[in-house]
């Protein structure tokens, strides 16, 4: 089911002939493809797009919102044009946001580093391209032909075979006219955001879960495809999964996984709602083994009655939660609540009819959207409703849906309170604990209290700002899952643990009140990231003044980084450097000044300036020197995700008999996370 607009818009210029439907240019006017505005933010790309500068390809634009599980399901339709298509098709994401969060360009850099995204996407904050192109829902796509006419118009997701046969009957005809030419090359400047990302211990973590009896916690380190295993200290206990996306069972180091999300405990038994693979999968914690409990590995279609086990299709499960021998599942693609009986593996739909919404009532007659976070009391289920931004209650002894906070899918906001008047922002996690409700306000950036009995809501943590601060005032960004310690005298006792989601941490309320990160000791990143070239697109240039050297002689460069306050060169990455006269690549560890560029080792302690040698030319009395380097840094608890950044100086160069051996080269370091 779409994500449906509240709001009745106005006819636009093509909108009762395109929507739903291929065009059919013998029968229906040519209509001119709008062009992009100026003046927009461009992602995935080094500079704006426009549609006329697309001409001879085929333009695929994504009327997307990144909240939508819909929009969610369509990005592996595109990525499968595109590699269909690689030359002939050029995808652009066009951000329409529904939630305030989600007109920040940062938090839209943030998506598409989450879902892998690798097209250009142009931030329509506004929504000027969408009402140019008269769209009504998320997503839909809009394919534009060769010569820069709008050819088709698909709403909703499972439009890949529509779009695929568009592209392939009409490629002849535009081959023939010259239009697209065979074998052209991408023309689309690609400067991908995951190429500014070094690694770290963790990416994009979307849930945690506490086991207090054994003084662990379960980690989905959902964008490294693998469950992480840890003390309360932080220490690494076991890793489930090779870090690679794939639904394989085996060994934890064999077995992988897609993106996973929520779990839940049973004994020495976990289970894992492997959201991107439609799967439930089942971790045996004693042999260290994975196997696939529930999905066929294909997303289950609207109203999916469910199966047997491995026969059920299931539609991105997000959550998890156990009640005796029924485990509860928040399946967000289906907008339901299902359950699965562990005595005969039965998967089917509990609560909700699969209409998009609010609605209480009857577990048949009621509606959710796109629930993500569920846990229990053993008599209720509470349900963090995300696209309705509300908390919602199933009592399971009366068989009735009711609402704790919120409202409907166009009623959000930051407003605690009581009843009716409460708003949160795409709730994702929620979890109970001692009679009340802790919920990850997700696009409020807030840890938010409610009491279920007297519908109320307050502020736990956060100030609403998206950020990474420890202490009294913590600060975090998109928490998307929480669990409670529980009692007793473990280490995780009585504490609440946050997935900081965007922060790549987990954070900590201790019990006077104060954030804490969680300090991970011997967790590796994975390595399914491909590498990064030498230089980064877009790198830093810097020119700077003519300077005396001595020739024929070594000189020590001094690389005088100047990073962000709480933040250090990364232990777990290269530092690359090159060094070019007058355009002969030499590099410091080369006597003859010639050779390739290399990892520079780097000293203990991770200390700045970095000191290269290299030695001044004979005979040459001015040149153009010219140096490169390539550098990720972290944050100083090594907790949180590394930043990479390039920067080229150029030099010029006068040598004389004598004259400085030392050169300083400096540069300022300013983005963080």
């Amino acid at each position: 089911m779409r994500c449906l607009l509240s709001v009745v818009f106005l006819c636009g210029l093509f909108l009762t002939q395109l929507i739903g439907e291929d065009m059919k240019t013998s029968a229906s006017p040519r209509i001119k493809a709008p062009e992009f505005p100026e003046g927009m933010e461009w992602l995935n790309t080094d500079r704006p797009l426009r549609v006329a500068d697309l001409r001879g390809k085929f333009v695929l634009l994504d009327f997307w919102t990144y909240c939508c599980i819909n929009c969610m399901h369509v990005i592996p339709e595109l990525k499968r044009l595109e590699k269909g298509y690689p030359a002939e098709l050029v995808v652009i994401g066009v951000h329409s946001a529904k939630f305030p969060n989600e007109r920040l360009t940062e938090n839209i850099r943030q998506a598409i580093l989450r879902y892998e995204i690798q097209h250009p996407v142009v931030n329509d904050k506004e929504m000027q391209i969408w009402w140019s192109y008269a769209v009504r829902s998320w997503p839909t796509l809009v394919l534009i032909d060769p010569e820069g006419y709008v050819t088709g118009v698909y709403s909703g997701e499972g439009n890949y075979e529509a779009i695929d046969r568009r592209i392939r009957e009409a490629l002849p005809y535009f081959r023939s006219r010259g239009v697209v030419e065979v074998g052209a090359q991408h023309i689309v400047p690609l400067h991908l955001e995951r190429d500014r990302l070094g690694p770290s211990p963790l990416s994009f973590p979307g849930k945690i879960l506490a086991d207090p009896i054994k003084d662990r916690l379960f980690i989905s380190d959902s964008n490294h495809n693998r469950i992480v295993i840890v003390t309360g200290e932080g220490r690494v206990i076991d890793v489930a999964g090779s870090g690679e996306i794939g639904r394989q069972d085996g060994s934890f180091s064999q077995a992988s996984f897609f993106h996973p999300q929520g779990m839940a405990l049973q004994g020495e038994t976990l289970y894992v709602a492997d959201t991107e693979n439609h799967l439930i999968r089942r971790l045996d914690l004693q042999s260290g083994t994975v196997t696939t409990l529930a999905g066929t590995g294909r997303q289950g279609g609207f109203l999916s009655l469910g199966g047997l086990g491995t026969k059920a299709e299931l539609n991105s499960p997000w959550d998890l939660c156990l009640v005796g021998d029924r485990l509860y599942i928040a399946m967000a693609g289906s907008h339901q609540v299902w359950v699965m009986d562990l005595a005969n593996n039965l998967v089917q739909p509990f609560a909700g009819s699969g209409r998009e919404g609010r609605a209480d009532g009857s577990l048949e007659g009621s509606a959710f959207a796109q629930p993500s976070g569920i846990t229990t009391d053993g008599r209720r289920l509470f349900v963090a409703d995300s696209e309705t931004s509300s908390v919602r209650e199933i009592n399971l002894l009366a068989g009735r849906v009711n609402t704790i906070v919120g409202l409907d899918l166009f009623e959000f906001g930051d407003v605690d309170g009581q009843g009716a008047m409460v708003r949160l922002q795409h709730p994702l996690g929620v979890v109970f604990h001692e009679g009340l409700l802790y919920v990850a306000d997700t696009y409020n950036h807030k840890i938010k209290v409610i009491d279920p009995e007297k519908k109320t809501s307050r502020t736990l943590l956060g100030d609403g700002r998206p950020g990474y601060r420890d202490g009294r005032e913590g600060r975090f960004y998109e928490p998307g899952g929480l669990t409670f310690g529980g009692e007793g005298h473990s280490q995780i006792g009585g504490r609440l643990y946050v997935a900081d989601t965007n922060n790549h941490a987990i954070r900590i309320m201790k019990s006077d009140g104060k954030v804490e990160t969680l300090r991970l000791t011997g967790l590796k990143p994975t390595e399914a990231r491909p590498a990064v070239g030498f230089l980064l697109p877009g790198a830093k240039e810097i020119n700077l003044p003519p300077q005396t050297l001595p020739a024929n002689s070594t000189v020590e460069l001094v690389i005088d980084l100047h990073l962000p306050e709480g933040y250090h060169l990364s232990p777990l990455a290269p530092f690359l450097y090159s060094i070019d006269p007058g355009g002969s690549l030499v590099t410091g560890r080369e006597k003859e000044m010639v050779g390739a560029i290399h990892e520079l080792p780097l000293l203990e302690g991770q200390g700045l300036p970095v000191r290269i040698p290299f030695k001044t030319p004979g005979a040459t009395p001015e040149f153009p020197l010219k140096v490169s380097v390539t550098f990720y840094y972290c944050r100083e608890d090594n907790q949180g995700v590394c930043l990479a950044d390039s920067v080229v100086w150029s030099i010029p160069i006068k040598l004389l008999a004598q004259g400085e051996t030392v050169l300083r080269l400096e540069y300022t370091a300013s983005r963080t996370f």
